[in-house]
């Protein structure tokens, strides 16, 4: 069997006027083998804007409304709540702690200086949250087809032009699954023999096994 090297993704876009909520992608790295690259699909990008509730703009444990457009911060017993944040880091994505792994979106909050803010000093600082919807479904969880990481459990597809990108285990999201992460392991000589395609996933097991459904 021809080994096959695929990249899993984690993306972090220019930080705009305001937050901008986006999928999972990864940065492009080298490749080995046939020079294959993975990465997720994006999703819409939505602007988040403070509203004054808590010390910190969209802290751990806070909520963000529903939105295409927008997001705004609201009470999570708010019937407007959709998303509460799992983790909250300062900086950009490419220099800060992942997302824990079944986050289903990333918000990402660009510096800004309202003339109004939660802790009164004119400024909410750079930085991104990790978001987990308060109701299924779960993009993020295993097989889910979404989210800023690949994990066990994920499914991927070919692609085209050398890469490969997550899609739902169950069949049901657009583009059919090829291929199932079955294992993180350390180097890629601990994976088993089934394994079909190699996943970069990061973290301390980075080398992901896939088997080819």
């Amino acid at each position: 069997m021809r080994e096959r090297w695929s990249v899993g993704v984690l993306c972090a876009l220019p930080a705009l006027l305001a937050a901008l909520l986006t999928g999972c992608q990864s940065p492009s790295g080298g490749a080995e083998e046939d020079g294959r690259l993975g990465e997720k699909s994006p999703t819409p990008t939505a602007a988040a804007r403070p509203s004054g509730y808590g010390a910190v703009f969209l802290a751990i444990d806070e909520c963000s409304s529903f939105g295409t457009v927008s997001f705004t911060e609201v009470p999570c017993t708010s019937e407007r709540a959709a998303a509460r944040v799992v983790a909250r880091h300062d900086g950009r994505v490419s220099d800060g702690p992942p997302c824990p792994a079944t986050t289903d979106f990333v918000l990402h909050i660009s510096e800004q200086r309202p003339s109004s803010d939660e802790d009164g000093d004119g400024a909410v600082p750079r930085g991104y949250a990790c978001m987990r919807h308060l109701q299924p479904p779960h993009p993020g969880d295993p097989g889910g087809g979404g989210g800023p990481r690949t994990i066990v459990g994920d499914c991927v597809y070919d692609a085209g032009g050398g890469k490969v990108r997550e899609t739902a285990c169950d069949g049901k999201g657009k583009n059919r699954p090829q291929y199932r992460v079955t294992k993180a392991v350390a180097e890629r000589a601990d994976c088993p023999a089934s394994t079909a395609l190699y996943v970069r996933l990061g973290g301390e097991r980075p080398v992901g096994c896939a088997r080819a459904l």
